[in-house]
């Protein structure tokens, strides 16, 4: 284990060669994250695996041409100048098949990462029976080497950081249009090509700089990962961003960091653990569309419809029996005449009872006997009217038959919105003009229970 005087170099960046690959890490998970946003949002997340493997070939020509203009081949500028051709052409590639044919996205990237990466294996293999090749250290490119990390690449990585951090900014507008309705904005005369053209090319210098970092194989989990994980947060696009880009950045830097401690394990593989771990804590517990979240809503929400389920049972149960002959007002029911209403369980009919008793809506029982309270009795008028509502609109907006609108009125009544209730209660209003009662009466027979 790793003393604290070594924890606190770390922490503190005291090392210059920690500090200078943390702080790498760090900005290049803060650009992966920002554009894995987009590329998530837009569907796309296989582009970053496809551009990621069609600069391998680029790497090996650029290496093979600098040893034939008599350099070392090494320069690392040369080599990410030829994998950023590369991922260009890729990148290009993959919209051309999908602008020119028939074929969707996800085929032509499937393609297109195919056909470059065995290009690049291809000169790879070429590139090891040269006398040069044994020493060429390509292998960096495809596994990662953080450790490896230089001035020069601070600098590639600083100036790729804040294009992108700034470009994002200015065509945010833009971009967003593009990821979620891409037809939409080129109906609307947006230059959907250019943009495109734009957002990939920005993916492509980020997964470039991320190479060295991560490699090319990895450079896709730091993409998409923290973009991922950002989902379950918020809903919003600016704030599902942000959040993605400091998910990338604590990634890198957590990741980088504990690669100080444990120097043999390698700093791409520990960037994506960590970055899978903030995955699966925000898949579980996150606020807009964690599993937890979810969960605990569904339940709120099957709770919420069984009870409005029982109140109106018992409301059209008593209306049933006074067969319009009297104002319906608070009287027992039958237990076995509720539970002839719907297909419910003895088991679930007494949950439900006992929940609506918990919320103060029905009375206790004595025998079979069910009462509401005068709370109960309010309620259940109101989700009796609802349900009302809801049959006249499905009548006579979504020519749903008489017969079956109650049916289709249950699967809707309880998410019942603002503006359509005011629609319907102006149609309630002219029933009332018409001589109707405030609960208007249910366009089907009611059968009183069992």
């Amino acid at each position: 284990m790793p003393e604290l005087s070594e924890i606190l170099n770390v922490l503190l960046l005291r090392d210059y060669n920690t500090r200078l690959v943390v702080i790498c890490a760090l900005l290049l998970g803060c650009a992966c994250g920002l554009m894995g946003g987009f590329l998530l949002l837009s569907k796309r997340s296989l582009m970053g695996d496809t551009l990621s493997h069609a600069t391998l070939p680029g790497v090996g020509i650029a290496f093979m041409v600098s040893v034939a203009f008599g350099m070392t081949g090494k320069s690392l500028p040369i080599l990410l100048l030829g994998a950023s051709v590369s991922g260009i052409i890729g990148c290009l590639a993959v919209l051309f098949i999908r602008n020119h044919s028939r074929i969707k996205d996800d085929a032509a990237m499937g393609i297109v990462l195919s056909v470059f990466f065995g290009a690049g294996v291809a000169v790879l293999s070429v590139i090891q029976s040269m006398p040069e090749g044994s020493a060429a250290g390509l292998e960096s490119f495809i596994y990662g080497k953080t450790a490896s990390m230089v001035a020069g690449d601070f600098h590639i990585i600083i100036a790729v950081t804040v294009s992108v951090i700034l470009l994002s900014i200015l065509f945010f507008k833009e971009f967003r249009l593009l990821c979620f309705d891409e037809n939409f904005a080129a109906a609307q005369g947006w230059p959907v090509r250019w943009l495109d053209i734009l957002l990939l090319g920005l993916v492509t210098l980020v997964t470039v700089a991320g190479l060295q970092a991560v490699g090319l194989i990895l450079i896709i989990a730091f993409l998409i990962t923290p973009a991922a994980a950002a989902r379950f947060w918020s809903e919003r696009l600016d704030n599902m961003l942000i959040l993605s880009a400091v998910i990338g950045a604590l990634s890198g830097w957590l990741g980088a960091s504990i690669s100080a401690f444990f120097p043999r394990m390698p700093a791409g593989a520990l960037i994506v653990l960590v970055a899978a771990a903030f995955f699966l804590f925000s898949m579980l517990l996150g606020r807009s569309r964690g599993v937890l979240v979810r969960f605990i809503r569904q339940e709120r929400l099957k709770r919420k419809v069984g009870r409005q389920h029982l109140l109106r049972a018992l409301y059209e149960i008593i209306e049933a029996d006074l067969n319009g002959a009297e104002e319906v007002s608070i009287r027992p029911v039958a237990f076995r005449q509720v539970r002839g209403r719907r297909t419910w369980s003895d088991a679930n009919l007494k949950r439900y009872i006992r929940q609506a008793y918990e919320d103060g809506l029905i009375r206790e029982q004595e025998g079979e006997a069910i009462t509401l309270t005068d709370a109960g009795f309010q309620q259940a008028a109101k989700v009796t009217r609802n349900h009302r509502l809801w049959e006249i609109y499905l009548i006579e907006y979504a020519d749903v038959a008489t017969s079956r609108v109650d049916r289709d009125a249950d699967t809707v009544e309880h998410i019942l919105g603002e503006r359509m209730v005011v629609t319907l209660e102006a149609k309630l209003m002219q029933l009332r003009e018409a001589g109707h009662p405030g609960v208007p009466a249910s366009p089907h027979p009611i059968r009183p229970g069992d």
